[in-house]
């Protein structure tokens, strides 16, 4: 199959500049998902749409579980930008049935191919999400922090986004301020490979548990925070709506 969908196969780092210096660099890889092709990837062994397999996507870990593409065409109507063509997502899998996606990035092309806007969907331990819209085309895609995330980084900071096009080599990454002045880096970097049976199987056993090993990576850090002197910033309920 020719497939504008891919696996990106690479590492995720992590640069806190202070308080206390704090540094984390571990091997995942990420799927890029064509909507589109969903029904193609489908009939692959190893990965399910909405049903169990090694691998799988299931539309309830997005947006609000409904239609993607209508919840993503309401999201970009909201700030004033047309409907969109083309929808990839890049986030991780489902592995064994488990997944927690920190992040997920919705890039939105328009009806000629060209960028349009991104979506930045935001998971944290607390079972709540959020979503960022930034028009791709601006200058720059920045945006004021107004969702918890970490308990050792106060509200009152600022996030600028950098992207790449999905291409042989992907680059997200994600450089947040806090009165002015850099406090963490995060990026995920990663090379291309088809989405393919074999590919999947490659990664099953190079990466196991890979997702699994996502969530203890995040209390394993935390505890590390902890032993550091870095102080925990208690999370309350949110009263808005788990997907917005």
């Amino acid at each position: 199959m020719n497939l504008n969908s891919a696996i990106y196969v690479g590492h995720v780092v992590h640069q806190r500049h202070r308080p206390k210096k704090h540094f984390l660099r571990y091997r995942v890889f990420s799927l890029l998902i064509d909507l589109e092709e969903l029904p193609q990837l489908n009939g692959l062994a190893r990965f399910g749409h909405n049903k169990r397999a090694l691998f799988s996507f299931r539309d309830a870990d997005h947006a609000d579980g409904g239609d993607l593409r209508a919840w993503a065409g309401a999201q970009l109507a909201a700030q004033d930008l047309p409907t969109p063509g083309r929808i990839r997502l890049l986030c991780y899998p489902r592995i064994l049935g488990y997944v927690f996606n920190p992040l997920t990035v919705w890039y939105c092309d328009d009806e000629f191919g060209a960028p349009l806007a991104n979506i930045y969907e935001v998971h944290n331990t607390f079972h709540e999400r959020h979503t960022y819209v930034l028009p791709a085309r601006a200058p720059k895609q920045e945006a004021d922090k107004t969702f918890y995330v970490s308990p050792f980084i106060d509200m009152n900071c600022r996030y600028a986004f950098k992207l790449t096009p999905p291409d042989e080599r992907i680059l997200v990454a994600i450089n947040q301020t806090q009165d002015g002045a850099p406090l963490l880096h995060a990026a995920f970097t990663g090379a291309r490979r088809d989405f393919t049976d074999a590919n999947l199987m490659k990664l099953f056993f190079s990466h196991p548990l890979m997702t699994l090993k996502v969530t203890a990576g995040i209390h394993w850090e935390a505890l590390r925070l902890i032993f550091k002197g870095i102080r925990i910033r208690w999370h309350s309920e949110r009263k808005t709506p788990a997907a917005d």
